[in-house]
């Protein structure tokens, strides 16, 4: 159990606070916000439609296509417009985690294009970007055999910690922080998204792999009650 004193006064297990809201941008097929703390994601969906080109259309399945970036002013620093190689890699993480519980396979020849946008940032917005973009695709319609539900799991010096801020990311005392972003399918708990910046003992990482699911089914209490509340 952790015996560090968070700076913002959360338990070892406690994820910030969560927000999330569904059908927030009218003209995407569907769309939605989620919220940890001061990181905000909104995530809009539009499709399935027909790919193009022509040629790499698929008439067994359809295609989901994510795209992740960082708004200019979502940073202190400002953030110089346009893609990055970091917004690539996370745009293809997103688009690995969410595609197991999408159905594609009812969707020949078509895209379903998912567009994250991360308005404010302090720490977690690949979570925070597949909770809204998981949110966004059932807000569109799109058919899911369950939803999927991201947290990362942090260790700050001996500790280990849920949902990391940036100022614990910015820790440095010995080896410094690690993160570990995890996504958890929220019916049948598997593993969607695992990656770690950092360094952890087999050990530790047996308990961060059961912190990261028990605070995913928070996430998931959350975006239910968002997609209930729309239907309401």
């Amino acid at each position: 159990m952790a015996k560090i004193k968070r700076s913002d006064g959360r338990e070892f297990d406690e994820p910030r606070e969560m927000e999330a809201k569904v059908g927030i941008i009218d003209k995407a097929d569907g769309s939605a916000m989620f919220r940890f703390g001061k990181t905000i994601a909104i995530a809009s969906v539009f499709g399935p439609k027909i790919f193009h080109p022509q040629h790499k259309q698929d008439p067994s399945t359809g295609v989901l296509r994510c795209n992740y970036d960082l708004l200019t002013f979502s940073v202190p620093d400002r953030k110089r417009p346009g893609p990055s190689r970091r917004s690539h890699e996370v745009s293809k993480v997103t688009e690995w985690a969410l595609a197991p519980v999408v159905n594609l396979e009812k969707y020949p020849n078509t895209v379903v294009d998912v567009h994250i946008k991360i308005i404010q940032a302090n720490a977690s917005t690949r979570c925070a970007g597949i909770n809204a973009a998981a949110l966004a695709l059932a807000n569109a319609g799109i058919s899911m055999k369950e939803l999927v539900s991201s947290v990362a799991v942090g260790k700050l010096d001996k500790d280990l910690v849920v949902d990391l801020t940036k100022e614990e990311e910015d820790f440095v005392e010995g080896e410094g922080a690690t993160d570990i972003p995890f996504a958890f399918l929220s019916k049948s708990k598997e593993i969607s998204l695992f990656q770690m910046d950092g360094k952890i003992s087999p050990e530790e990482l047996k308990e961060t792999i059961k912190l990261g699911k028990e605070a995913s089914e928070k996430v998931y209490e959350v975006q239910k009650n968002a997609l209930k509340n729309i239907k309401e």
